[in-house]
């Protein structure tokens, strides 16, 4: 008997101490000092992080697939896509990144498909774009199609969330030479 009630007496203590405070809460809320809003965004303030990063080069098919090829050596073709494509850790929504390529010297005419913000240095060596995009999956991505101008050599790609480095990509952009 004395068992069930010590169990009835600590089980009801757990119980008053729960709505005790939940009451202290919803009085902090009532007067403007927290709320479940804000309580709720503190805990969604863990950074974005990435659980994979790849960079390589997009070929798409006659039926408009996209076959993507992990590599750090690009062919220089026109209409040849190269790009990178980033898996966020455990995130869906609404994301903003930003994207710093880097080439070894300018090329003739730098351009963005829909209008994005696209940033140059002052040596057009350099160019920042900034895309916000929903993700569903967790997967971002940017692909640049090369152009007649572009050059060969040693570029690199870093990827920012936050301004925050979440992945950085260094590859080459050879030419195909004809015997």
């Amino acid at each position: 008997m004395r068992k069930w009630t010590a169990t009835i007496v600590v089980t009801s203590s757990l119980l008053i101490t729960g709505f005790i405070a939940s009451q202290a809460l919803s009085s902090l809320a009532g007067n403007g000092i927290a709320s479940s809003q804000s309580i709720s965004q503190l805990s969604n303030t863990k950074p974005i992080t990435a659980s994979k990063a790849e960079f390589g080069v997009l070929r798409v098919d006659s039926k408009g697939q996209g076959n993507f090829t992990p590599t750090t050596r690009v062919v220089l073709y026109q209409g040849g896509k190269y790009g990178w494509r980033i898996q966020l850790k455990n995130y869906k929504g609404k994301v903003t990144w930003r994207e710093v390529l880097r080439l070894p010297k300018p090329p003739e005419t730098w351009a963005t498909d829909d209008g994005e913000s696209l940033s140059l240095s002052s040596d057009g060596i350099e160019a920042v774009t900034t895309r916000t995009q929903v993700t569903f999956d967790g997967k971002i991505e940017n692909f640049w199609t090369m152009v007649p101008g572009d050059p060969g050599g040693k570029h690199q790609i870093q990827v920012y969330i936050d301004n925050r480095l979440i992945g950085s990509f260094d590859f080459e952009v050879v030419s195909l030479r004809r015997n």
